[in-house]
């Protein structure tokens, strides 16, 4: 008996090698020292010498049951957005700018064609956020899988100086919260997502009038990158602390910028909803506090500044692409989320 007789076709490995690589290659930065192929990634810091105190910045994560809709559709190469966006946004609530991205794609049998759709989206997404992708593994674990499955992981690190680390210790009552409008659902609530599709029978290829394109394209749009314009926010303006909104939604993320003994005080009137809540919202039937510990509502990252500068903050923003708005305050509590 042969690998191939076990079902694993590593000619099909190489072939999928084969399909990724230039697209690969499209994300090197002058940092990266090792091609494709190599047993480990290599990043050159040496652009980082005139750092004080340089300080490495790491996170990782996958797509999650997001995935079930890209089966359903058979349409790959959005998710590897996802799967960047989701490390490289929570990273940058440090303050750290992305260096390098490493992926992991497990699957049952390897298709060549798949794969390069996936690496596709991860690509894209480095190149939008300045990241390189020096790394990866592909692994075909027959029976462990359902064909035409797969799982979708990704690490990345970023660094910065520590004198410059967002870490919320200078937070103080007064300080305004700005929030970055999503694309989305980004990729958290899919679980729930899934099983309102399920209930309500929406044909994933129906166009929606409210949704102005169909549930399945509403419904797989990719996470949100927000590296770029945080940077340059970064650049003018001290920022005292952000937040990513993804699993938990508003009531789990914003308390994790606080060091000390505050709340976050959100006037839900300033929040404009993605038209797809309005589909979640009536086929869930979700209380309020249900929603916004679930999902992001329309805001993928919220930046935490001083009152002062709170309209630089937002025209610098919107310079660079973003619809934010002030959605609240910070007030004396107990790290809690106050609507």
């Amino acid at each position: 008996m042969t690998y191939k007789d076990a079902g694993v076709d590593v000619t099909r490995g190489y072939a999928a090698v084969a399909a990724i690589s230039e697209k690969v290659k499209s994300t090197f930065t002058s940092g990266v020292l090792t091609d494709i192929g190599s047993f480990g990634g290599a990043f050159s810091l040496a652009a980082f010498k005139g750092m004080e105190e340089p300080v490495l910045v790491s996170g990782t994560d996958g797509i999650g049951t997001k995935l079930k809709l890209a089966f359903m559709m058979n349409k790959h190469d959005t998710i590897g957005i996802d799967c960047v966006a989701m490390c490289v946004n929570d990273i940058l609530c440090s303050g750290a700018t992305p260096l390098f991205f490493l992926d992991y794609i497990a699957t049952g049998t390897i298709s060549p064609n798949a794969i390069a759709e996936i690496v596709s989206g991860i690509s894209q997404g480095c190149i939008e956020s300045g990241c390189a992708l020096i790394g990866g593994e592909t692994a075909e674990m027959p029976g462990f899988y359902k064909t035409g499955e797969y799982d979708v992981a990704g690490f990345c690190v970023g660094i910065v100086d520590k004198k410059d680390m967002i870490d919320g210790k200078n937070l103080k009552e007064g300080d305004v919260l700005i929030g970055l409008a999503s694309s989305g659902i980004h990729s958290n609530g899919y679980s729930l997502v899934r099983k309102l599709v399920d209930i309500t029978k929406i044909d994933l290829n129906e166009y929606s009038e409210d949704l102005a394109q169909t549930y399945g394209e509403a419904l797989l749009k990719p996470t949100r990158l927000y590296v770029n314009s945080i940077l340059a926010l970064k650049k003018d303006v001290t920022i005292k602390g952000m937040a990513h909104i993804t699993g938990g939604g508003f009531i789990e993320n914003i308390p994790r910028m606080f060091s000390s003994d505050l709340s976050a005080k959100i006037d839900l009137e300033t929040i404009k909803k993605p038209a797809i809540y309005k589909f979640i919202e009536k086929a869930s039937n979700l209380t309020q506090k249900e929603l916004y510990n679930t999902f992001n509502m329309g805001i993928g990252m919220v930046v935490a500044v001083g009152r002062e500068d709170a309209a630089k903050s937002i025209a610098i923003l919107a310079e660079a692409g973003e619809v934010a708005t002030i959605i609240g305050e910070i007030v004396p509590g107990n790290k809690e989320v106050i609507f």
